[in-house]
């Protein structure tokens, strides 16, 4: 069976057709035309029946994207860039942390790294896992570094040195500008130890804990404001694994100590993927104590086509989970807004074996994946009323934009689009209207071999996928388009209503002459950011977005 590219009006978000709330894009869907169709193989690549004997980069579609700064979504949280370092593999160690390195400052943190992660402007940066943190305890990892126990670690089959412990994230957390995010063991830990470690970080009286943080040289309290009560306890993989029952009687009772600690801490009850039971058992059972719920997302595929269209599942959890909580909330008369945080996303299928896994999980990017990774940021800012928090997993080495050596560090593909969004983002998301070809799995060509998300019947998926927002005023817009079609351009019309184009306008682009080129130590910018020139068409903008490619336009509007 042949897939289908079709020209069509698209919702972006409402692939279905169907209005929701929280979604943009207007919906003016026309006939169809023609479908291109093309034979399904293994790398997916579309063709022209009428005109299979051209060169595919040749071609071009065409498409209008309209943008107007008073159709308004919501405000974005820059919450949505926040990052996520774990004691797994060389992310901690021998990734933001290593001593006695020529690269290391004076603390043991790796200067190369804090520069190529300073202009994500992380909001927030949870630590210490992940499934580590299950079988973490705090107290290993505070007072004199020398004095701290080596213990065999079980999650993922090392040993921990406790050498970067929690004054140590919290330093780090400031050389960074962010706030940190704890999540607190709820696998083998106890509620005494939450409460204590609560204590420890955030007390002002002449208590022990924040007596003993003074001990160790820190006077003044780290006013932790986010705390997480525990990580995918749903898992039989998890230490002190729990039903969703046990989980929501063993979260309140710890909520309820470090709440009493400090009652300012905002909480993150421990989510599973959105559209589960366990979600909804967690959220009734807990609506009343916790400010965000955690979801968790990671997607990929070896298939073109799945790999960039898989984050679509996302919209589709979210969707699920804003319901859930709206439900909840009405059911349980909770005031209290109650927001998610998708703390743990990514794409990551390649390096999932057991090997893998002890090895460190040093997945390797495509270009392909940095065109995943740029439609999820899409996504969450057409859900920033509800998404506040959005963690990438993981920061350094480990699944994560940048690699290091001992030597040196190289930027991997998915780096890119990170920044460019994190950069240009603008406060206000937009509800953007696009026009243009569309793609269709045919029966049975969706991969779910790696990750069994089954999106199919979300689609037709829009080839350009766009995400728009705006400063308060209105005064200029940030768009953002993933090109998501494998082989052509897509020449677009862009239009600003009730507004004039002003200039220059920039547009900062990551793109490779083949969705499958990485980057490593040896070709560290094989796949990079340039900028382009955008035309100027009267009143509107042309551009057309290369094939398997992220655009970031900064578009002044007077």
């Amino acid at each position: 069976m042949a897939s289908e590219i079709s020209k069509r009006a698209t919702r972006l978000d409402d692939p279905l057709g169907k209005s929701f709330r929280g979604g943009c894009g207007s919906s003016r869907c026309g006939g169809e035309d023609s479908p291109r169709a093309a034979p399904k193989d293994s790398n997916r690549k579309v063709s022209s029946i009428s005109d299979a004997s051209k060169p595919h980069r040749s071609e071009t579609y065409v498409a209008r994207i309209t943008l107007d700064p008073h159709r308004r979504i919501g405000t974005v949280d820059r919450g949505i860039f926040g990052g996520f370092i774990e004691h797994l593999g060389r992310c901690i160690y021998g990734g933001i942390f290593e001593e006695g390195s020529p690269l290391s400052d004076e603390r043991g943190f790796r200067r190369d790294v804090l520069e190529a992660l300073r202009p994500f402007r992380m909001p927030v940066l949870r630590w210490p896992g992940g499934n580590f943190v299950s079988g973490y305890h705090w107290l290993d990892g505070v007072g004199p570094v020398e004095q701290r126990p080596r213990r065999i670690e079980l999650a993922w089959h090392g040993e921990e040195p406790n050498r970067f412990g929690t004054d140590e994230f919290i330093e780090y957390c400031r050389a960074l500008g962010t706030d940190p995010f704890i999540v607190v063991n709820m696998g083998s830990g106890t509620m005494d130890e939450a409460q204590a470690w609560v204590e420890y970080c955030n007390g002002t009286g002449d208590t022990h804990w924040a007596n003993l943080r003074r001990k160790h040289g820190h006077e003044e309290p780290y006013g932790v404001k986010y705390w997480g009560l525990g990580n995918e306890m749903y898992g039989k993989w998890q230490i002190g694994s729990l039903s969703a029952e046990d989980y929501v009687k063993k979260a309140r009772q710890f909520a309820a100590m470090m709440k009493w600690t400090d009652p300012s801490v905002r909480l993150v009850s421990c989510g599973q993927q959105g559209w589960n039971d366990w979600d909804r058992i967690v959220l009734e059972g807990l609506a009343d104590l916790v400010d965000y719920h955690s979801i968790h997302i990671y997607t990929g595929s070896d298939l073109y086509y799945t790999n960039v269209l898989h984050p679509h599942q996302a919209d589709r959890a979210l969707r699920i989970c804003e319901a859930t909580i709206e439900r909840t909330r009405y059911e349980k008369r909770i005031d209290h807004p109650i927001y998610i945080a998708y703390d743990e996303w990514n794409v990551w299928y390649r390096e999932r074996s057991p090997e893998a896994r002890r090895a460190g999980l040093e997945e390797r990017y495509s270009l392909a994946d940095a065109v995943a990774v740029a439609t999820f940021l899409n996504i969450f800012i057409r859900h920033c009323r509800s998404v506040r928090m959005a963690n990438l997993a993981q920061m350094v080495n480990v699944i994560a934009p940048i690699v290091t050596s001992r030597q040196g560090m190289f930027l991997q593909t998915i780096y890119h689009p990170f920044r460019l969004y994190a950069e240009h983002t603008r406060e206000v998301a937009l509800d953007v209207d696009v026009e243009c070809d569309t793609y269709a799995f045919a029966p049975g060509e969706e991969d779910v071999s790696v990750r069994p998300h089954r999106i199919a019947d979300l689609g037709p998926f829009a080839l350009l996928d766009a995400a728009a927002t705006c400063d308060v005023e209105g005064r200029e817009i940030c768009l953002a388009v993933v090109n998501r079609d494998r082989e052509r351009a897509i020449a677009a019309t862009i239009r600003v209503l009730d507004g004039t184009i002003g200039s220059p306008v920039r547009a900062y682009e990551v793109w490779g002459e083949d969705p499958e080129v990485t980057n490593s130590f040896e070709r560290p910018a094989a796949v990079d950011v340039r900028e382009r020139q955008v035309e100027r068409r009267g009143a509107d903008l042309g551009h057309a977005f290369p094939p398997h490619s992220v655009t970031v336009m900064r578009i002044p509007v007077g």
